[in-house]
């Protein structure tokens, strides 16, 4: 018997109880053989030897937004705007760099208004810095836009009867001109203009972005919405994963969301879908758990509300400062349970985007009558952010198994604004961690990429100390232990996700998806401050930051 690899390191950290540590590991192709005695003896074709560090699962993003955020690799960095006049003075450089390109339009992302004091850009100024040339600024939080004038042209927004999309706003002031802000699906009048994207552009965006997972430590990541709806890019983009896949550009284990939208009606046996006949789904019955332990379908995605940051989330009690604003949903429950029923009987475990707490009755009224009428999936229903949820549906979430996927990494660059948005009695209940643990519902880690960075120890942190940028402690009864912080990216994000059979933990049999971190994120006083020194894909590594040799 030979290995293919054998990794060394002062420590490695299963997540398994029957073994919680070992120094070696033994690889047999792209799978874990064995630990320390299990391997002793054994020649291995490789040695990776890393002393002093630390070794744990592969780190695993349980909602992002992979394509979108690669695709805005080459766009305006709106982030690196101190002011508007700043703002103002990056879109006009970018529109000198566009020249005489009659066709290009000037792209902007990460925007955010909490660094201006709450004040969006004027459309004025955007007009006279664009002129006739089409602009697209997209929120940090991914639910709303900025457009200037001479794209609100093109969507017909200056019309008589223009009519905005059920779920959508075109905001105006008060005599009715736009301001240029666009909200939730009214933003796909836009990307109708620019969609869809070619298979090749976005094989080269999952490139770009996955390259950049393999530094953060990440080996696995769910991408929450492809194929339909204002977060699709081609209702082909399956396709641009495969590409990526045989190129070997796909530099993370990648499962994929169908948005609700990219699904259609099915017809079968009588049988079929839970005795109904009828269902909706992928052509040829294609469902969740399609594919290999490389790209796979995951649940589908449905929308409910929309966002904290644009007080567009569905929630109870106005927000603070939005007299008589509670957000909305962005359809009718009617027609969510009809098409949520209709997507689960026939094998689709259900990812319900819901963040305010109006939005998240609905959604756990969802998933409890999709349990009760067709019974429960190999993986469970989530909840994507659970962003303000009372203590009654965080005891509910628990009584019904599912999972939710709150970002503990938006505490610290967001936190201070959110908690203004709410209020100090709702600041409790704000993307919580122990409450959710402790109620027996699966606590998922995830980044939600581009809202906020990949970086997960930072997040893993942010759960810990529940820490804004500004000081303040987010929700202190809601802090959770370093071990459970990291749990969060590895078992249980693998449990959400429905994969703790191939990954998460490290035990024979399993993938061999490792990262290596400078030291133990279990005892280190900051683990945002540990460094990535490398990451192992199947056995393989895809990022290496040590001194070359």
């Amino acid at each position: 018997m030979q290995l293919d690899l054998i990794v060394r390191a002062r420590e490695i950290i299963t997540m398994d109880p029957h073994r919680p540590i070992a120094s070696v590991v033994g690889v047999i192709g792209d799978r874990i053989v064995g630990f320390d005695d299990e391997v002793a003896g054994i020649e291995a074709i490789r040695t990776l030897d890393f002393a002093d560090a630390c070794v744990t699962p592969g780190l695993i993003d349980a909602h992002c937004h992979t394509v979108w955020w690669g695709l805005g690799l080459a766009s305006i960095d709106l982030s690196r705007a101190a002011t508007l006049e700043d703002l103002y003075r990056l879109i006009e450089t970018e529109v000198e760099r566009i020249g005489d390109d009659a066709d290009a339009w000037v792209h902007g992302t990460g925007f955010n208004q909490g660094h201006y004091g709450g004040e969006f850009p004027a459309i004025d100024r955007l007009d006279a810095v664009t002129g006739d040339r089409p602009l697209y600024l997209r929120h940090t939080s991914g639910h709303a836009a900025i457009a200037n004038t001479a794209t609100l042209r093109l969507i017909g927004a200056l019309d008589d009867g223009f009519e905005v999309p059920v779920g959508g706003v075109v905001v105006r002031e008060d005599e009715g001109r736009p301001t240029g802000v666009v909200e939730e699906s009214a933003q796909g009048l836009v990307q109708a203009l620019l969609l869809p994207y070619s298979t090749e552009r976005l094989a080269e965006a999952i490139d770009e972005a996955t390259k950049r997972f393999a530094a953060q430590g990440i080996t696995s990541f769910t991408e929450a919405g492809v194929g339909g709806g204002w977060i699709g890019h081609s209702s082909i983009e399956i396709a641009a994963y495969q590409l990526a896949a045989d190129r070997n550009h796909l530099h993370a284990r990648a499962q994929l969301m169908p948005a609700i939208d990219a699904l259609h009606p099915l017809a079968a046996n009588a049988s079929d879908f839970c005795g109904e006949g009828t269902g909706v789904g992928l052509d040829l019955g294609i469902r969740y758990g399609f594919g290999d332990s490389h790209l796979q379908l995951g649940h589908v995605k449905v929308f409910l509300d929309g966002s904290l940051l644009g007080a567009t989330a569905a929630v109870t009690e106005d927000f603070c400062g939005h007299e008589h604003n509670r957000g909305y949903l962005l359809d009718t429950p009617e027609l969510y349970r009809e098409r949520a029923l209709a997507a689960y009987r026939s094998g689709w475990p259900l990812a319900l985007h819901a963040i305010g707490d109006a939005a998240i009755d609905l959604a756990l009224d969802l998933i409890e009558e999709a349990q009760k009428s067709y019974g429960r999936h190999t993986a469970p229903c989530r909840i994507e952010h659970f962003g303000i949820a009372r203590p009654d549906q965080v005891r509910r979430a628990g009584d019904l198994a599912i999972a939710v996927t709150p970002q503990a990494g938006f505490i610290g660059p967001l936190g201070d604004q959110i908690v203004d948005l709410v209020g100090t009695d709702r600041e409790p209940w704000l993307y919580r961690g122990r409450s959710v643990i402790d109620a027996g519902a699966i606590l998922a880690g995830s980044s939600d990429l581009p809202v906020a960075d990949n970086n997960l120890r930072r997040g893993m942190q942010s759960a810990v100390d529940r820490r804004t940028d500004t000081g303040f402690v987010l929700g202190s009864n809601e802090a959770i232990t370093p071990e459970e912080a990291l749990r969060t990216h590895t078992e249980w994000a693998a449990r959400a996700t429905g994969q703790i059979d191939d990954k998460g933990t490290l035990e024979q049999g399993k993938l061999a998806d490792f990262a290596v971190f400078s030291s133990s994120p279990l005892t280190a006083p900051n683990i945002s401050e540990i460094d990535v020194v490398a990451t192992i894909l199947g056995g393989n590594l895809t990022h290496d930051a040590r001194p070359t040799r």
